[in-house]
């Protein structure tokens, strides 16, 4: 096999199609199987008290769930990476770091569900919490309260699609004259294959594996990537200590998902720019929110940072009701909470995902529509989204 550290060099000079489909993804050492094994196993044999093969009981650790946690920090260029049973479970671990009295910043679009957990949960054992505009690169940080410890960056943001520059706020971060402030960027919606955060200086990386990385509506889980080893160690005490990990069947699927990103992605960036195009065009559409159009306020910094715009498209009709209507009008787009599948989703967030940020500094616009733009042929998507205006 060679020199083992010959082969490390060789793996971080892999491109990104490569690594998803070969980090942590070695054969089978007893049966030489090209897929990893789903080890369904609650425990693992111990011969002699203490002394076991690396694996003791699975909420600790499990080979299948190791192969996926490598593979998805290589995709982030990460050092470290760990994987939860949720999105908002690993997210929920990331606010464990934290202690009563610290403060969290968060864009004040972010995903209601982010919200809920800080405002709802956290705040009842004494973290506080504020929302401002993080992608003002004028005033970011200007305004942040003297115990903020933790900054919670969305970008693309849910559901605005508001694109937030994220060297800028790493770049406050570290500015900071107080005590340290962990850079949190949530990356589901831009996914490590268009963009990696720590490499504009983010302390932690934060995924619903729900999403893209599975891609494919089948499977729930979360990731958190990092090249902090305290930060790492952390969350591996706190993983295994609370418990919210993916059993091994999620993880074979997320990974089994992962493998083919790439060229996903390519997919869902060439039809989101098909449905923007039309949209942009459409007498009925008052706004299109998508960071790769030129008129959009954060395309330069998406420009930047990403190599790509991704999949998900918002903007807005002439009212609630106008909204509801085209909401309920498509046939290919399906009427669903989620995003980032081989399926097209279509959704009202004022109703649905975001309807915990109502009467609240998050609160979403209510002719708002999201559209998570699918892999089926874009002309298709196209005129699906046309007759759905018109029936509306």
């Amino acid at each position: 096999m060679g020199n083992p550290e010959d082969e490390t060099d060789t793996a971080d000079a892999w491109g990104f199609a490569t690594k998803a489909i070969h980090s942590g993804q070695d054969p089978d050492v007893s049966t030489g199987a090209v897929t990893v094994p789903v080890y369904q196993t609650s425990t693992f044999v111990q011969h002699g008290v203490g002394k076991h093969l690396g694996y003791e009981y699975a909420r600790t650790g499990n080979p299948t769930r190791t192969a996926l946690q490598s593979q998805l920090a290589a995709l982030e260029g990460a050092a470290f990476g760990v994987a939860f049973a949720s999105g908002l479970a690993a997210e929920d671990a990331i606010l464990r770091l934290l202690d009563p009295g610290d403060h969290v910043v968060l864009g004040n679009d972010a995903y209601g569900g982010t919200f809920r957990l800080i405002s709802q949960v956290f705040a009842r054992v004494g973290i506080t919490w504020s929302a401002h505009n993080l992608a003002d690169t004028e005033s970011v940080g200007t305004d942040w309260p003297e115990a903020t410890r933790l900054v919670w960056v969305e970008t693309p943001t849910n559901p605005l699609l508001t694109v937030v520059d994220i060297e800028a706020v790493a770049d406050r971060c570290r500015q900071s004259s107080r005590q340290p402030i962990t850079l949190v960027v949530d990356n589901t919606f831009a996914t490590p294959y268009l963009q990696q955060p720590l490499g504009f200086g983010a302390d932690i990386v934060v995924h619903s594996t729900t999403k893209y990385l599975g891609g494919h509506s089948d499977v729930v889980g979360g990731f958190v990537a990092t090249n902090n080893g305290e930060i790492h160690d952390q969350l591996c005490f706190i993983q295994n200590a609370v418990g919210a990990v993916p059993a091994p069947w999620d993880c074979y699927l997320t990974m089994r998902g992962a493998k083919t990103l790439p060229v996903r992605m390519d997919r869902h960036n060439e039809n989101a720019a098909a449905v923007v195009e039309m949209l942009e065009s459409h007498q009925a559409v008052k706004t299109v929110l998508y960071p790769g159009l030129e008129s959009n306020p954060g395309h330069d910094a998406a420009a930047k940072q990403m190599s790509g715009y991704g999949g998900m498209v918002s903007f807005r009709v002439a009212s609630r009701d106008a909204a509801m209507r085209v909401a309920e009008a498509t046939h290919l787009f399906s009427l669903a909470e989620s995003l980032g599948a081989v399926e097209s989703l279509i959704e009202h967030p004022g109703v649905m995902t975001h309807a915990s940020a109502a009467n609240s500094p998050l609160e979403v616009p209510d002719d708002l529509i999201r559209l998570s733009v699918g892999i089926e042929d874009k002309a298709d998507l196209v005129a699906d989204l046309e007759q759905a205006m018109e029936v509306a």
